[in-house]
């Protein structure tokens, strides 16, 4: 069921919570990857709540195809799935459609409160364990930040490309909070807003299990 408008397309979908888990994942995507010439489209329909472990590597892979990708978003794309977003050429958006922040969480913490916490009390009224933890979520913070800005290089000014890392990376709202169209076409995203009717119907035949509102991915602890 291609949805492209021109070549045709190789389609695939990563439909929470229909999606593998994380390692096979990424050997599945490499695989069709693998199989898809360089001048073939790749439309990628999109729909997850995040945890998507092989993320990074997917975005990277996207990057590097040199036929044009597109993400379809009939619904959301948070977290991890966002992350994949941002290797596309061009975000396909329904109106209503979402999607969310990058910030990392170390346990059940934001990285970015977790600084926070240095900031309000004296060094000497905090614990070891905070301190260690602080250090760590500056690193992570920096590591998403950097491979945002990474992905980003070829489709935005470097400038561009640093705000919209910062805003992505730093915490400044919690993880679930949503990004609309008009959210991202401010940052400077290639968003567009549509989708083909093939795409719904695609997604009727995935029933979704009932669940909270998409939350975040975790980076697990005691982190080595």
């Amino acid at each position: 069921m291609p949805v492209g408008k021109s070549e045709t397309p190789r389609q695939l979908e990563f439909i929470y919570p229909q999606h593998p888990p994380g390692c096979l994942l990424l050997a599945l995507y490499c695989r069709t990857r693998g199989l898809t010439p360089d001048e073939m489209p790749i439309d990628l329909i999109l729909h997850t709540p995040g945890g998507l472990v092989a993320s990074e590597q997917i975005a990277e892979a996207l990057k590097k195809h040199p036929s044009k990708v597109t993400v379809f978003v009939p619904h959301y794309a948070m977290s991890g799935g966002t992350m994949i977003s941002l290797a596309a050429d061009e975000i396909m958006l329904d109106e209503n459609a979402v999607l969310g922040l990058v910030n990392p969480q170390l346990g059940q913490f934001p990285a970015a409160s977790i600084i926070e916490v240095t900031k309000i009390k004296k060094v000497e009224d905090i614990s070891d364990n905070t301190l260690i933890m602080a250090d760590i979520a500056h690193k992570a913070i920096r590591q998403v930040r950097h491979f945002i800005k990474q992905i980003l290089n070829s489709k935005l000014s470097e400038e561009m490309a640093e705000q919209l890392a910062n805003v992505l990376s730093d915490g400044r709202w919690t993880h679930d909070c949503p990004l609309g169209g008009e959210d991202l076409i401010q940052l400077g995203l290639p968003v567009r807003f549509g989708l083909p009717r093939e795409v719904y119907e695609l997604m009727d035949l995935y029933p979704q299990a009932p669940t909270r509102r998409p939350t975040v991915q975790y980076i697990p602890m005691p982190y080595p």
